[in-house]
């Protein structure tokens, strides 16, 4: 019995012509939108250099590094939230709340007689204030203070959206109304001042400088840091960018997608109050008007450094590159003696075209 042969089969080479053909600009660097951010702020500081001969100076470049961290902080805290598709219009508002507290809270502990003062401070037997703890006690107090006072609306606001399903436009947007009435109510309408022995350190602390670079932009640097780090090497990091990529997808997964949601927001609220403390320092005093609009700046500078208010993207770099942007803008019009009302125009074009320069590119993938 004679086995039949195999016929051999034809066989023939398949070729995808789609692979390796990603054009330059959808790959590497060039496939974010900080990218594009970032080349178009070194053109205008080019520009600015060649405008006005004082642009590169050192003292014009520290001031424009300490301004931009004056929004740089929150923008990184509002990131977060902006990744996970969520919003937060209440950052403002609770920069001067936490503020008001922390000089509050520091100078009704340093004052004889105040409630709960007798636990840092009491009268000698000459009249004279002394401190009966370690010295910057009642800084490190103070500022705890705020920043709780942070959390707290923080948990408010993640709360409300992850768990009683809220819209995080109206919620926050709301929170940005209660908390800048509580701040006319715990002030009067009057700003607060640091006062009492530690508000010298306090001053130092967001004033001073360090190896020649402004105290606010080390700390900026150092947040930047860590951000980089959980958004990119651990679980948490990887929770936020699955949210707000496919929401239902990441819970499907397994994911606590409450959980991690509340998270952002209290990281943000805790963001924003950090940067309030930061620029009552600079200020010298919290006024209860402090910060006000500040949220559109933050978000502005979140959205043009690339980051995705439909969720899934965003970063430490497009952050702080979004918020270089306005700030070089900002000063480039004051040293071209250009009206600074401007700004706000220019803000507004700068974030249409960087979305629209965004989608052409979505659309030529």
């Amino acid at each position: 019995m004679s086995v039949p042969s195999e016929t051999p089969v034809a066989s023939s080479e398949v070729t995808f012509t789609n692979v390796g053909a990603i054009r330059w600009w959808h790959r590497g660097l060039f496939a974010s939108q900080t990218a594009y951010v970032t080349l178009a702020l070194i053109a205008l500081i080019i520009l600015m250099s060649f405008a006005s001969p004082y642009f590169l100076t050192e003292g014009n470049l520290q001031n424009v590094a300490k301004n931009f961290s004056f929004i740089a902080i929150a923008t990184l805290g509002i990131t977060f939230v902006i990744i996970t598709g969520g919003i937060d219009l209440s950052v403002g508002s609770l920069m001067c709340f936490a503020a008001m507290i922390t000089s509050m809270v520091m100078t009704t502990l340093s004052t004889p007689g105040a409630p709960l003062s007798s636990l840092f401070v009491h009268l000698a037997a000459d009249g004279k204030t002394v401190v009966a703890n370690v010295p910057g006690l009642i800084l490190v107090v103070s500022v705890l203070a705020g920043l709780v006072v942070s959390v707290l609306v923080g948990l408010v606001n993640g709360m409300c959206i992850a768990i009683l399903g809220l819209s995080p436009f109206v919620t926050t947007l709301g929170m940005l109304s209660i908390v800048r009435g509580l701040c006319y109510v715990i002030s009067n309408g009057r700003g607060s001042f640091p006062g009492g022995p530690d508000a010298e350190y306090f001053y130092a602390l967001t004033q001073g400088d360090l190896w020649g670079l402004p105290a606010p932009f080390i700390y900026l640097v150092m947040l930047a840091l860590v951000m980089a780090v959980v958004l990119h090497h651990s679980a948490f990091g990887r929770h936020v960018f699955a949210i707000g990529g496919n929401e239902k997808a990441a819970e499907l997964t397994g994911i606590s997608v409450t959980r991690v949601k509340i998270e952002v927001y209290v990281i943000g609220a805790l963001a924003a109050g950090l940067q309030g403390i930061i620029i009552s320092g600079w200020l010298g005093s919290a006024p209860a008007n402090m910060a006000t609009s500040y949220e559109l700046n933050v978000i502005a500078a979140a959205v043009i450094g690339g980051a995705n208010l439909a969720g899934g993207i965003g970063g430490p770099l497009g952050a702080i590159v979004g918020c270089v942007l306005l700030e070089v803008i900002r000063n480039g019009l004051v040293l071209a003696q250009v009206n600074s009302y401007w700004q706000q125009t220019l803000v507004g074009v700068i974030i249409i075209a960087a979305v629209l320069v965004d989608r052409i590119r979505a659309r030529l993938m």
